[in-house]
């Protein structure tokens, strides 16, 4: 198991956003069921035994209906043990006009979940703050008060992270927080470095190294269990990739007794964690941070194996192109390609940019693109690779062929 053997917990607990129940039972419910059953195996096969808490970060149903709310607490009935306390958030697709807006999803949540939508509550001595949103994905002037005043009691209690949450990322801070961000919180949330704060909203895959982000506090992209949707407008497909619908991703979270900090984003298709776990040893100290904005200034490159080759299958005046990964030692995978096609004069004839497919715990040992409508002639493919934080590789892979 990934869990840090070193590390002896005080506090366990687990964080999901975006499940996107149905009226209907979809796949996200075997999802969401196959999580909580998940991270009590792993809890349970630890010195520390305890799951302590399931956070959910808003978007848990697709519209927020009486059915999707009642399918919600049948889960967490179904399968939460005791010991264990759940805190939900709403957000946007809770409120949605059909059923009642906003008005008519905090009276069903009070009445089925039997909960506030804003919390404050210690586990194991750590303070826990989440907030609901409200016109959408907004914060009025009421969720700024009762967060400021939260905190202020939060922060008393020195030397410890404050463990935050509410469903859009904070603008500016992990990856997917530029559409998908609010800056409403940002002036409050500033003052308190010791914040560890978790948010969805954007479906960016968890194990994405921008996924975690420290500068003023420390965020966190808590994934989805439904659909994929990344933060690049360049990909010949668009933000949402092939075979986004094979989503299911969760983050575990450990505290220990020195108030440090352990985050393991997990795969729950695949049953298995991703290759980086983040460290947070002194959330309250920015001088401690190491998931900052200086990770852009990497000079590292990444490359493709001496065994790497493309192939290049020709029909008619289509070409399928098929390359070998490249691999980088520092993040583990690679963030993206780019497939330059140039003619026998040495000019670009075509391009495509596609991910590595990454946010795939079993990812693919190959990436294949296709170009279409190429006229006759010969043509030199070009495969280029970049880092996360776009860096391109030391090396490039080139094949030629014909369209006749």
């Amino acid at each position: 198991m990934y869990i840090d053997k070193d590390f002896n917990p005080v506090l366990r607990f687990m964080v999901v956003s975006d499940i996107h129940y149905h009226d209907e039972p979809r796949v996200e419910n075997e999802r969401f069921d196959k999580a909580i059953k998940t991270a009590y195996r792993l809890s349970e096969a630890e010195n520390y035994q305890n799951l302590d808490a399931i956070y959910i970060v808003g978007d848990f149903a697709t519209s927020g209906s009486e059915k999707q709310m009642l399918a919600i607490k049948k889960t967490l009935d179904d399968n939460v043990k005791p010991g264990t306390q759940v805190c939900l958030t709403m957000a946007s697709h809770e409120f949605n006009r059909d059923n009642g807006g906003e008005e008519g999803a905090l009276e069903r949540f009070a009445r089925i979940f039997n909960m506030p939508p804003d919390d404050h509550r210690i586990i194991n001595g750590f303070h826990f703050i989440s907030l609901t949103t409200t016109n959408g994905c907004r914060f009025d002037d009421a969720k700024k008060e009762y967060a400021k005043q939260q905190l202020k009691i939060a922060a008393k209690d020195e030397g410890k992270p404050i463990f935050f949450f509410q469903h859009p990322h904070i603008t500016d801070t992990v990856y997917g927080s530029i559409d998908w961000g609010e800056k409403d919180l940002t002036p409050i949330l500033v003052n308190y470095p010791q914040i560890i704060d978790f948010s969805g909203h954007s479906h960016a895959p968890v194990n994405d190294p921008r996924s975690i982000h420290q500068e003023h506090f420390t965020s966190l992209g808590t994934g989805t269990l439904s659909y994929f949707e990344l933060d690049e407008y360049d990909k010949v497909y668009g933000t949402v990739p092939p075979n986004d619908d094979r989503a299911a991703q969760m983050l575990i979270v450990e505290a220990d007794e020195k108030g440090r900090v352990r985050v393991y984003p997990y795969d729950v298709l695949t049953d298995s964690f991703f290759k980086k776990r983040w460290v947070i040893d002194e959330a309250w100290n920015p001088d401690s941070f190491i998931y900052t904005d200086e990770r852009w200034k990497s000079t590292y490159k990444p490359f493709f194996p001496d065994n790497a080759s493309v192939r290049v299958d020709v029909n008619g005046d289509t070409a399928d192109i098929t390359f070998t990964q490249a691999v980088d030692e520092e993040e583990g995978y690679v963030n993206d390609y780019f497939i330059t096609l140039y003619n026998s004069n040495g000019f670009v004839a075509a391009r495509q940019s596609v991910w590595s497919e990454y946010y795939f715990a079993d990812m693919p040992d190959t990436i294949s693109v296709k170009f279409t409508g190429l006229e006759k002639g010969a043509y030199t493919v070009h495969v280029e690779t970049r880092s996360f934080w776009h860096t391109f590789g030391r090396n490039n892979l080139t094949s030629r062929f014909e369209i006749k």
